[in-house]
């Protein structure tokens, strides 16, 4: 049989929550919102029933029985097969053991800074900090009350998420900070493509190269940056 495919995180989730208990996709849902699991995957209905099957035909999980209460639809439940509790197993473990290549949105835009003029991206960076200190203030509070109903263990992934969100609020400021204070290397130039912009809005591919130039950068680096799209 061939390796199922470890792309979505909401495959995993579906093979433990089937691993604890066989039942209904519907009541797979339940329980993952319940546990408030829903931030560290995806949760819809459609994507849901798409990964049930792919898992079913991986061999991953079994249908074992269809039952109806009343007027409600018929549900089919499902269990996790022996090849199904083996994968849960590998998956999880090299998740934990491996760090794996991600690609946050914000650092999409980070490596994209220039795109924006300096004092539209301190203005963005100041609204997201504001806003990075009120999640981290939710983050908190929910771990306080969560931590009174069930042991930290079973809702460990909050503290990460709270952790790694300071770390990003630290980032953001530090970044916000060297750009107010105009401290960040390479200010100059960043402000050169938007003094020698057109009309347009867009920086002069001419005028960039020579604060380039100006700036001491390589010149293959120079061509790669102001060469015109084929």
């Amino acid at each position: 049989m061939a390796r199922y495919s470890r792309s979505n995180p909401l495959a995993l989730m579906v093979l433990c929550t089937l691993w604890e208990q066989p039942t209904h996709p519907y009541q797979v849902v339940q329980i993952l919102k319940q546990r408030r699991k829903d931030r560290s995957a995806k949760l819809n209905y459609g994507s849901l029933y798409t990964v049930i099957a792919s898992l079913e035909k991986g061999g991953l999980i079994e249908a074992t029985k269809v039952t109806r209460e009343g007027n409600l639809p018929s549900r089919t439940i499902y269990q996790v097969t022996d090849a199904g509790a083996q994968e849960l197993q590998s998956w999880l473990a090299d998740l934990l053991e491996r760090p794996a290549p991600e690609f946050p949105a914000y650092m999409t835009a980070l490596s994209l800074l220039p795109g924006l003029a300096p004092e539209r991206v301190l203005a963005l960076l100041d609204e997201r900090t504001r806003r990075l200190k009120a999640a981290i203030s939710g983050y908190d509070h929910e771990l306080e009350e969560s931590g009174s109903v069930v042991p930290e263990l079973f809702s460990i992934e909050q503290r990460y998420l709270a952790a790694v969100t300071r770390a990003e609020l630290e980032f953001t400021q530090q970044l916000a900070t060297s750009i107010r204070d105009e401290k960040l290397p390479g200010m100059a130039i960043w402000h050169a493509f938007y003094d020698t912009a057109g009309s347009d809005g867009r920086p002069n591919s001419a005028a960039i190269a020579d604060v380039l130039a100006k700036a001491g950068v390589d010149e293959a680096a120079i061509a790669a940056m102001t060469k015109p799209p084929i």
